[in-house]
């Protein structure tokens, strides 16, 4: 706040003459000041409000001002607290300071020291405000959970700012892999519901007979197997959040129940009569595109307005630019912990692979490659061929193209000796063709002219089956099935012979 405003304040001082003199000081600087005799009526007034300033006694007549100071701490943290006595020790100014006390005034003091003191304190809390705006403006390369400072995920972190207070619901979109229940928990955790419980609920991977007890419990001898009274996720979130994943999988029927819960809060537990009433706060997810579901007929339009209040959609990997190499370079460093190994840092050529590849896996995928690196290889440098072919398929593509438009063969010199003498070949077919002679020596089993580009293929890539495989855009099980059918049909034309 600008200090030359007027500002709030609480004065907590048990005598009542006093407490009108400090009245006065105050309100000669601009303050609206609040005067109380108690440390309960102090506790009751910051209940309904918070002050910009606390001025507080030490001594009062139910509770200590320190223990007053140490619950404003916790609970309300922004306010500026000074604290009186008439008994003031350097001990006891040290404790308060420690404590979280901007200054400590001894009494008696004059207008003049007090407002010296106001000042300044008013003063620090101007500057940090303006140092958290400050913050708040830059970019966070982490947050909640979240790794990431491209636009698309600082627009994700003010959404979850600005939400999670409230109790509205959330409805999270995004593919698969792309971090819907870390930011669902970033909801909860950034929220005044922190304290409580996080219950998380996938209902895709929940059986269709079993879901509703999952979701509202159930009680002893509802069905088989129920042994004993069981408590459900709507109870154990009691208070705090409800986060269903895959939401757009529940059945019509479950959705209609969840409907009613949602709008009252009231449920029965299967197998029950008694209803229960819970406080939740409903965060849902899906990787579908949940309008499309609800025209399609298999998600309830009325659920989905309950649901859909506040939106949220996490942007895949491939759309968040310097956030791919970020997330990998925490990976590194978490998996190289983990498995004891000395990986420091990325090639140049690894950085561009990763880059550019799309990871249709998004983040889960790129978890899994870069603990496949950590894994399987032990250096300092992640280099290019140490990552997955799938990932460098793409690579190696772009890299072969230019090959193919110079004079550069592709593979080695027998894949261009292969290629120019089917030129040749077909060359002279057609020239026979014309004279009307066909000589039967210049035609090549296709089979072997399979066989040697394969080979040839495989040469190039020093043995490599799966990235000769990716080159030629072919599956390498398919290279094992034929080189295991050529031996087959090598076998068979020597036992001829």
């Amino acid at each position: 706040m600008d200090i030359s405003s007027s500002f709030s304040a609480l004065l907590v001082e048990d005598s009542m003459s006093l407490g009108a003199l400090y009245t006065e000081f105050l309100r000669a600087d601009g303050a609206k000041v609040t005067h109380v005799n108690h440390g309960g009526d102090a506790l009751n007034e910051l209940k309904q409000w918070q002050p910009d300033l606390l001025v507080l006694d030490i001594k009062l007549p139910d509770m200590s001002g320190m223990d007053i100071l140490d619950i404003v701490q916790k609970q309300y943290p922004d306010i500026t607290v000074i604290m009186i006595t008439a008994h003031g020790t350097i001990d006891l100014a040290v404790d308060a300071m420690r404590a979280g006390a901007f200054d400590f005034l001894v009494k008696p003091f004059d207008a003049k020291r007090l407002s010296i003191t106001v000042r300044n304190a008013l003063k620090q809390r101007h500057l940090v405000n303006l140092v958290a705006k400050y913050e708040s403006s830059l970019p966070k390369p982490h947050y909640m959970g979240f790794v990431g400072e491209s636009l698309a995920m600082q627009t994700v972190y003010k959404t979850i700012d600005c939400v999670a207070n409230s109790k509205a619901s959330a409805f999270i979109v995004g593919e698969s892999g792309t971090g819907k229940e870390v930011c669902a928990n970033a909801i909860h955790h950034a929220g005044s519901r922190r304290d409580e419980a996080f219950v998380a609920l996938n209902c895709a991977s929940i059986p269709k007979d079993l879901i509703e007890s999952e979701i509202f419990g159930h009680t002893k001898g509802a069905f088989t197997g129920a042994v004993a009274n069981r408590d459900g996720a709507a109870t154990r979130a009691h208070n705090g959040t409800l986060f269903l994943d895959e939401i757009c999988e529940m059945d019509l029927e479950l959705q209609s129940k969840l409907l009613r819960f949602i709008q009252t809060g009231v449920f029965q537990r299967v197998g029950g009569t008694k209803e229960e009433k819970v406080d939740v706060r409903f965060v849902s997810a899906t990787n579908r595109a949940p309008w499309d579901e609800v025209k399609a007929g298999r998600f309830r339009e009325d659920l989905f307005y309950r649901l859909h209040v506040i939106p949220i959609e996490l942007p895949p990997l491939r759309m968040r630019g310097k956030d791919i190499l970020l997330l990998a370079t925490k990976l590194l460093k978490e998996y190289n912990k983990e498995e004891g190994k000395q990986f420091k840092h990325f090639s140049a050529e690894t950085k561009q692979c990763l880059k550019n590849y799309q990871w249709p896996g998004n983040v889960r995928q790129l978890q899994n490659v870069i603990r496949q690196v950590v894994v399987l290889n032990d250096a300092e440098t992640v280099e290019l061929d140490m990552l997955p072919v799938q990932v460098t398929a793409n690579i190696n593509l772009k890299q072969a193209a230019p090959q193919a438009q110079s004079a550069t063969p592709l593979f080695a010199e027998p894949a261009a000796s292969l290629v120019q003498g089917a030129i040749e070949a077909q060359g002279r077919l057609t020239e026979e063709q014309d004279t009307g002679a066909v000589a039967p020596t210049d035609i090549v089993p296709l089979w072997l002219t399979e066989k040697q580009t394969i080979e040839d293929a495989i040469a190039f890539c020093d043995g490599n089956v799966p990235k000769a495989a990716a080159l030629l855009d072919i599956s390498a099980s398919t290279i094992y099935r034929k080189r295991q059918s050529w031996e087959e049909l090598e076998s068979s034309l020597s036992h001829e012979g």
